[in-house]
C-alpha cells in the first residue's frame, strides 16, 4: 500500500484536523449546482495557499465511484507514463485503485503505460487531490497516472488509451488534472503567461496549449497531465471548457514579487 508522502505537510495528517480543514474549504467554496463533467484541472499545493481553489473547482462537479488523476512527475524517478497498481493509505482511510480499468489501461500496450510504484511514492501532486475527492465520494476508486515530460504524440497515444478504456468500461469516469500554474515569478509575469496557456485551455487546444507552454517559458509544472486530459476529453466529446477562478500564493504569503499561480477549470 502507498503511503502518504505529504500529510501534515501540504495538508493535516490527522483525519479529524483533515476533516476540519477540507469542511472549512467546501464551506468557503459555497453551495452550487452540481455539473456532470468530464475533467477538471485542479491546483495541487498546500491547502493553505491553493486548497481554497481545488475545493471551489471540484464542488462544482459529481464525482463518480472511479476518478482518473493525472499529475506530473517532479522527482524524475520512474516511468515516463507511470501508473500505480496498489491502494494508498490516506488519513481519511484507504483508497482502492479501479483494477478494472488499470488493467485496460495496461492491456492496450499502446501508449507505455507502466504499473510502476517507484514514481508515485515521493510524489505529492495526485495525493493533494484525494482528500477532496474522498469528501465528495464514499466509494472512491482511483486510477493514479504519474507523468515526465513527453512529445505531444504520446500524449496523444496516451489519451487515446484512456478514451478507449472509459468507453469500454461503459460509465462515469471523472478524469482530475494535478497542476499548477507559473512558478517564482512575479505576480504581472505569472498572470500575463498564465493567460496565454489558460486560453488555450479554455478553447479545448492541446497542441496550442503544448507549444505555448514551452515555446513562451511558461513553467506550468503539470503541461503534461492537462494536455492529456484535454486530448481525452475532446475524444469524449467536450465542448467547453470553464476557468472556475485563477488566483497565486502571494495572495496568502503576501509576496507579489514571488508567486505560484493556481487555475481550477471544468471540462464537459
Amino acid at each position: 500500500m502507498r503511503t502518504p508522502v505529504v500529510a501534515g505537510r501540504f495538508y493535516p495528517g490527522s483525519p479529524i484536523e483533515l476533516a476540519e480543514t477540507v469542511d472549512g474549504l467546501f464551506a468557503k467554496a459555497g453551495t452550487v449546482q452540481k455539473e456532470t463533467a468530464l475533467a477538471v484541472v485542479s491546483p495541487h499545493a498546500g491547502y493553505i495557499y491553493s486548497g481554497e481553489l481545488a475545493s471551489k473547482t471540484l464542488s462544482r462537479v459529481t464525482v463518480p465511484e472511479t476518478v482518473v488523476i493525472i499529475g506530473p512527475n517532479h522527482h524524475g524517478r520512474g516511468a515516463r507514463v507511470a501508473l500505480s497498481a496498489q491502494s494508498w493509505e490516506m488519513p481519511f482511510g484507504e483508497v482502492p485503485v479501479d483494477q478494472e480499468m488499470a488493467a485496460l489501461l495496461v492491456e492496450q500496450g499502446t501508449a507505455e503505460i507502466t504499473i510502476d510504484e517507484i514514481a508515485h511514492n515521493p510524489e505529492h501532486s495526485l495525493e493533494v487531490q484525494i482528500p477532496f475527492l474522498q469528501k465528495l465520494q464514499n466509494n472512491l476508486k482511483i486510477v493514479p497516472l504519474v507523468v515526465s515530460q513527453i512529445t505531444f504524440s504520446q500524449c496523444e497515444e496516451v489519451a487515446t488509451a484512456l478514451a478507449d478504456a472509459i468507453q469500454a468500461l461503459e460509465k462515469d469516469i471523472l478524469i482530475v488534472a494535478s497542476s499548477d500554474m507559473s512558478h517564482y515569478e512575479s505576480r504581472e509575469a505569472a498572470t500575463k503567461k498564465d493567460s496565454l496557456a489558460l486560453q488555450d485551455v479554455q478553447n479545448l487546444k492541446p497542441q496550442e496549449l503544448y507549444n505555448t507552454v514551452f515555446s513562451n517559458g511558461i513553467s506550468m509544472c503539470g503541461v503534461i497531465p492537462v494536455v492529456i486530459t484535454l486530448l481525452t476529453a475532446r475524444l469524449l466529446g467536450a465542448t467547453r471548457a470553464d476557468l472556475v477562478d485563477y488566483t497565486d500564493s502571494g495572495y496568502v504569503s503576501g509576496d507579489a514579487k514571488q508567486v505560484v499561480g493556481y487555475a481550477g477549470i471544468v471540462i464537459r
